[in-house]
């Protein structure tokens, strides 16, 4: 798993980030972790410190910015986005790298609505969102996905570093998938279960972060019939 760079975006998980990272280890003792969070989250710093891992401080902020700037200073071949909330299953980092080799794909996208996947972490308001963003995604973009706003996502550094992404918050989920498309790369998809997140308290906040990405989605829209 050298060859694996796993960034992993944190914003105040001083109790469920060294769960997660513990659990890293023990599957990946080589894996490549990047912890991507702002710089004033001292208890988050101080439970991770010691952990054999790479911090980086962001200079911007955001879900989304910590994202980019972890994939910037990614170095290895493959990079994965990874949950500090150890909602995210490690045995699916495996299986996203071989169907990757086996198909040359460029980006597999982790989906929690196909057969044989499943959350334990979705409410109503969340599931109704995600089907509802994926469903409008699929339509305007005509994108070809089941599950938009999972971002247990797997691909290959040079792309995404290709895709010029951009989006600093949520709207990143919808952003490289229709870079993907867009730009014409090879991609599937895996049937992920996503786990009850393990500690803290959770950073999405529904309606807000929704209308964000609603105004993202029909922005791009606009720009696929006006080209």
């Amino acid at each position: 798993m050298k060859e694996v760079t796993l960034i992993i975006p944190a914003k105040k998980e001083p109790n469920a980030l060294p769960i997660v990272l513990n659990e890293l280890k023990n599957h990946y003792p080589n894996i490549n972790i990047m912890i991507v969070m702002q710089k004033d989250d001292v208890e988050t710093f101080k439970a991770i410190k010691d952990y054999d891992c790479k911090i980086i401080f962001q200079t911007g902020r955001g879900y989304g910015n910590a994202i980019l700037e972890g994939i910037k200073q990614s170095a290895t071949a493959y990079s994965c986005i990874y949950y500090a909330d150890g909602s995210t299953d490690p045995k699916y980092i495996s299986i996203m790298l071989d169907k990757s080799r086996e198909k040359n794909l460029d980006v597999v996208f982790g989906s929690r609505y196909e057969k044989g996947a499943g959350s334990f972490d979705d409410d109503l308001i969340t599931r109704v969102g995600n089907f509802f963003f994926t469903f409008l995604g699929n339509f305007l973009l005509r994108l070809n996905m089941t599950d938009i706003l999972f971002t247990y996502i797997f691909a290959k550094t040079e792309r995404l570093n290709e895709m010029n992404l951009s989006q600093n918050d949520y709207c990143l989920c919808v952003e490289i998938p229709f870079k993907t498309k867009k730009l014409k790369y090879k991609y599937s998809t895996i049937p992920c279960v996503e786990r009850k997140r393990v500690a803290d308290k959770k950073k999405v906040k529904a309606f807000k972060d929704g209308l964000k990405i609603l105004i993202y989605l029909l922005k791009k829209f606009l720009e696929v019939i006006n080209r």
